[in-house]
């Protein structure tokens, strides 16, 4: 911990995954220095953003449009080396490249209002007071855990998508998918090569998209993300929206009746699930692949959050707080996404940061703050 009080930089980027090297380098090429004009944090151990984490049976090859970052290719990867390996040492790579220096572990546990204009970021290795902060923290932290009848009683294992391990500890088990997203039927697929039995059950019918997916599709797929956080909603995921591309494995997994999907059951048992018409099926394993929520939970002191749960957000600026960009929420959370909205957010701070009049002046390695003595005693005189 620093005790000295805040250390002062222009930008603070907090998460250190697509969407903040996307703004870590959009920074450095606007001309701010690593450490002087903006740092980066990030919690995870290691480069990698969520992608250190995800289970070893993803392999590279089972990728879907892994965008690359910036102003370097990620070129002759092994298709069959897991995604984890390979997204990572592409990342630490890069950091390396760009001299992003990334400080990590560190912990940010609340964005709070500071003197002067600033925003005074709490974090594990101290106070930093910015002028402006990129959040690119994502959902991996979040997972979504829906509740259901009887879920306490169940007398098998529960896991999420946060803790998938691969497919090997499954074998010979009953094991329940619940989540028609990309997860959810990359978990059934593989699951069911080695499960003695597989239940797939969603909440909507999955959409399955066959033929090209189109400039016009996906922008139309974008425009009805955006407009949710332009409404203050909580985001839905671009792939919610634009529906599972059909795979050759997944056309063999359909004739095989793998994608045989059942509707949402009412109840769970100690022994599985239940509908209300009386049908049931027993389980050893319960799989929520029912995705993540935003990681903003540490903005909560700015009272972004609008009467829909969510933060309306217009590009990638917070409707309530022009210092505060959002990239990698809502219509950037796409790995190419997150690289557009990574630029939009440091043209837009780079403008806020020229403007006169918010008592703060100065641009790339210009340096002011106030601690919170000095403050006090201003406001004394």
């Amino acid at each position: 911990m620093n005790k000295t009080g805040p250390r002062e930089v222009e930008v603070v980027v907090v998460g250190a995954g697509q969407a903040g090297l996307s703004s870590a380098y959009h920074l450095r090429r606007a001309g701010y220095e690593p450490d002087r004009d903006f740092v980066v944090l990030d919690h995870s151990p290691r480069p990698g953003g969520a992608w250190q984490f995800r289970w070893p049976s993803l392999t590279y090859g089972k990728v879907h449009c892994m965008h690359a970052l910036p102003g370097r290719e990620l070129t002759g990867a092994d298709d069959s080396l897991p995604s984890s390996e390979v997204i990572g040492a592409y990342f630490a790579e890069y950091e390396d490249a760009f001299g992003l220096r990334v400080h990590r572990p560190v912990e940010v546990s609340a964005v709070r209002e500071g003197p002067r204009g600033r925003l005074w970021v709490e974090s594990s290795e101290g106070m930093w007071a910015a002028r402006a902060l990129i959040n690119a923290t994502g959902t991996w932290d979040r997972p979504f855990w829906p509740r259901y009848p009887g879920q306490e009683t169940f007398r098998g294992r529960q896991l999420h998508t946060a803790d998938y391990p691969g497919p090997l500890e499954f074998a010979g088990q009953r094991v329940v998918v619940v989540g028609g997203g990309t997860s959810g039927v990359q978990h059934l697929m593989e699951i069911a090569e080695v499960a003695a039995e597989t239940t797939w059950v969603t909440r909507r019918p999955p959409l399955f998209r066959e033929g090209p997916f189109d400039a016009a599709r996906g922008r139309e797929a974008v425009a009805r993300v955006e407009e949710r956080v332009r409404r203050g909603l909580p985001p839905q995921s671009v792939v919610s929206v634009t529906g599972l591309p059909m795979t050759a494995a997944m056309e063999r997994a359909r004739a095989t009746g793998v994608l045989e999907r059942l509707p949402m059951f009412d109840r769970i048992t100690p022994a599985g699930v239940t509908w209300a018409d009386g049908r049931g099926v027993d389980a050893d394993v319960i799989v929520w692949a029912t995705g993540f929520r935003a990681a903003i939970d540490h903005l909560a002191p700015l009272r972004l959050r609008e009467s829909g749960g969510g933060i309306r957000v217009e590009g990638t600026r917070a409707a309530r707080d022009p210092r505060v960009h959002l990239v990698g929420y809502g219509p950037s959370a796409s790995t190419i996404g997150a690289n557009r909205a990574g630029r939009e957010a440091v043209r837009e701070i780079r403008t806020l940061l020229t403007e006169p009049g918010d008592g703060i002046t100065g641009g790339p390695g210009s340096h002011h703050v106030d601690s919170p003595s000095q403050h006090a005693v201003a406001a004394a005189v």
